[in-house]
């Protein structure tokens, strides 16, 4: 399973046509402790860079972006009463929404994890 990375911050793990999307530990280590989370509701269809989801923690409000087009599958009910998962396990269990992907020649334009390490890197 590919895990792809967007300039966002954002993780997208691609199984078949079903895409996890989720904010990586980079992300979630620099909002600090995440106090609020909401999801997109399933049936709505995200273009590339559309606002998704959004993600609260006691510094700051951020969006969570759609890092490919598609239409939302399934969306963690976990995170609504648990959002401290994101700062527990940011790239697993607390997932934010799958997509079933429109276009998967969305993915050739995201970073690999080495890339996306190298951009934290260079952004730091």
């Amino acid at each position: 399973m590919a895990i792809k990375f967007t300039r966002d911050h954002e993780w997208v793990s691609v199984d078949g046509d079903i895409a996890t999307v989720g904010i990586t530990s980079h992300a979630q280590s620099a909002l600090g402790d995440v106090v609020f989370v909401e999801v997109p509701e399933i049936g709505r269809m995200l273009k590339q860079k559309d606002a998704a989801a959004v993600v609260e923690s006691v510094k700051a409000a951020s969006e969570v972006y759609a890092p490919i087009s598609g239409e939302v599958v399934a969306a963690n009910a976990d995170l609504a009463g648990t959002p401290a998962l994101v700062n527990e396990d940011a790239e697993g269990k607390a997932w934010f929404f799958k997509l079933k992907i429109a276009n998967k020649a969305q993915l050739d334009g995201l970073m690999d994890k080495a890339a996306y390490d190298a951009f934290v890197k260079e952004s730091a």
